[in-house]
């Protein structure tokens, strides 16, 4: 069916009906745009997700490929970041075939559009004119006849009347025949140009709408032929990458076939095997029986003098769990009680220094904030259970918080007072003091917000008052005289201490090396110092990145970015810090909530216990 022949007297529907189809072409064109991003965003996800979970580069990466599930793991995320690239190809030919296309075919659906209702109307304009210039000559025809009746009536009246004179009644004879002969006029064209309007208003109707109309219809076929091609491609844009896409999956289940748990478990089997013989049995001590005491291999006044004696079947290491690099792994059995008499008169180890360094730096960062916070007898209100340096950003989001909320008060504030002024000045559109209630309540709820702003100021205040600054330094050396003549206990595989004070059992194997090396100064402060600066650097225990900078003003933190990788040497002994290194020089403690930790497999296999 032509619209031409149909709709020709539905010129404003059809514009209607025009303009529609090209919002229905932009919102198709939007959805696509949308689709398309959705699909760039998940594939940055995907890309991420897989770098994220790659191995390290270090010697863990080494030893994690000896194993079949991370080797399968691995191959899952290399093929996951190809499954990603498939969704930027969907994007990427989303945007070219459709988007682009489209874009470019709105603007010329919108001209070509516009170029025919430009015609239309033009055409309508026309044979409006037409009409109004008939309708002219037609009042004009119906007033000239008009005034030749009254101008006949008049010459026969004055015609008729004896008194009037030749001289008038000629003269109203001429004006009659003037006045016949205008009408006369006027009917002539109102006649030809009657016959112009039908002659224009028949090709209106039949010739000009019609191909004006039947151009709309064929191009509003091919709007509609262009969507349908274009949701075709959006079909096939997905199914060009499912060949690829089914590769990666199966790629990924080739990768889980491939993990064998028996291979796995062998490899276990090489990478901590020792080699060394179960230790013997501990022969018996009769303390009965009166012993000499004689210099021994482990004698603390004869280490090195003796001789070795063969032990039998005890041909193993003795304490299999003991790493020790200086020692051989034949080692030969003593009596029971020698060990313990030369535990209980050995001298403190170094390892007790180094746990002694941790408490006192520790209680250097958080010494102020816990006495004020005892006698302030502060509420959790104020978080002074936090370290300093998240007490201030809890407290400084709280006030951008009850300042959001101020703002929002106002605004409402100032609303309501430009409601109230309306109707003051226009008082049937509402009553003014209807308003009040609600501008009394904004303003008690904003001094009450503008109080807690006040308070929480001060305890901001007062944090950034409280945290020390660099040239605090000096204070260890006064805690190191103070601490020098304490008395230490002799066990020091019980004297770790942590950061709060608390004790721990652990200790590192390098630790037992430098402790028969480096006795507890007791003389003088400045040996004590010097211990300190002597001793080894700490062996890594694993890595840490950081979630949240920071600033680490304190004495014995360390100042860290965020995303920064860093080395482990000490992990949290349950007060809240981990000892992290930046390089040989430069180490120091973080908080824990601060970093993303990841420990060594092997990390508790280098404690042990003396």
């Amino acid at each position: 069916m032509s619209w031409g022949s149909e709709l020709w007297d539905q010129f404003d529907n059809l514009e209607k009906h025009t303009q529609w189809g090209i919002e229905f072409v932009e919102k198709y064109t939007k959805f696509v745009k949308e689709r398309s991003e959705i699909e760039t965003s998940y594939a940055k996800q995907i890309r991420n997700l897989s770098k994220k979970y790659q191995p390290k580069k270090n010697s863990r990466e080494e030893e994690e490929s000896k194993y079949t599930f991370c080797r399968a793991f691995l191959t899952s995320l290399n093929e996951l970041n190809d499954y990603a690239g498939q969704h930027e190809v969907i994007a990427e030919n989303l945007t070219s075939q459709i988007i682009s296309e489209l874009s470019r075919y709105m603007q010329e659906l919108k001209a070509e559009r516009k170029s025919h209702f430009h015609d239309g109307r033009k055409a309508q304009q026309h044979i409006e004119s037409s009409w109004k210039q008939l309708e002219s000559c037609k009042r004009r025809f119906e007033r000239d006849c008009k005034e030749a009746d009254r101008a006949q009536q008049y010459f026969e009246k004055m015609d008729a009347d004896i008194n009037v004179t030749k001289a008038d009644v000629e003269k109203a004879r001429q004006q009659a025949q003037m006045r016949h002969q205008m009408a006369a006029d006027s009917k002539s064209d109102y006649s030809s140009y009657l016959q112009k309007f039908n002659q224009e208003q028949n090709d209106h109707y039949y010739t000009i709408i019609p191909n004006i109309f039947q151009k709309l219809q064929d191009m509003e076929e091919k709007r509609i032929e262009r969507i349908g091609v274009c949701m075709k491609t959006f079909a096939d844009v997905d199914r060009q990458v499912l060949p690829i896409v089914g590769k990666c999956l199966d790629e990924m289940t080739k990768a889980a076939e491939s993990i064998e748990p028996k291979t796995d478990s062998k490899q276990v089997v090489e990478s901590y095997k020792s080699g060394f013989e179960p230790p013997g049995d501990v022969e018996f001590e009769d303390y009965g029986q009166p012993m000499k005491r004689t210099a021994s291999d482990t004698s603390l006044s004869n280490p090195r003098e003796g001789k070795e004696k063969p032990t039998g079947k005890t041909k193993g290491k003795l304490w299999p769990f003991i790493k020790n690099k200086n020692k051989s792994p034949k080692q030969h059995k003593e009596p029971l009680s020698h060990r313990l008499n030369d535990f209980m008169t050995s001298k403190p180890k170094m390892h007790c220094l180094r746990s002694l360094r941790r408490g006192l730096s520790l209680k250097l960062i958080t010494l102020n904030s816990h006495v004020r916070n005892l006698i302030e007898g502060s509420g959790p209100e104020d978080f002074s259970h936090l370290p300093p340096e998240q007490r201030r950003k809890k407290l400084q989001g709280k006030l951008d918080e009850l300042n959001k909320d101020i703002q929002k008060e106002m605004d409402q504030r100032d609303a309501l007072t430009k409601m109230k002024d309306v109707y003051v000045k226009n008082p049937q559109m509402g009553d003014p003091a209807s308003v009040d209630p609600r501008l009394l309540e904004i303003g008690q709820n904003i001094e009450k917000l503008q109080f807690e702003v006040q308070k929480f100021e001060g305890w901001l205040a007062e944090v950034e008052e409280r945290m020390p600054s660099k040239s605090d330094t000096h204070r260890r050396s006064g805690i190191y005289e103070t601490q020098n003549n304490t008395t230490v206990s002799n066990n020091c595989a019980q004297d770790r201490e942590s950061p709060d004070g608390s004790y721990t059992e652990e200790q590192n194997s390098e630790t037992q090396v430098k402790a028969n090396t480096h006795p507890i100064p007791t003389s003088s402060t400045p040996e004590f110092d010097d211990e300190f600066d002597d001793e080894e650097t700490l062996p890594t225990i694993g890595t840490c990145k950081a979630l949240y900078p920071f600033e680490g003003h304190n004495e014995g933190t360390i100042s860290v970015a965020e995303g920064e990788l860093l080395y482990v040497i000490e992990e949290d002994k349950g007060d809240g810090w981990t000892r992290v290194r930046r390089n040989e020089d430069e180490e120091g403690y973080v908080p824990t909530s601060y970093v993303e930790v990841f420990l060594e497999t092997n990390a508790k296999g280098a404690m042990t216990y003396i």
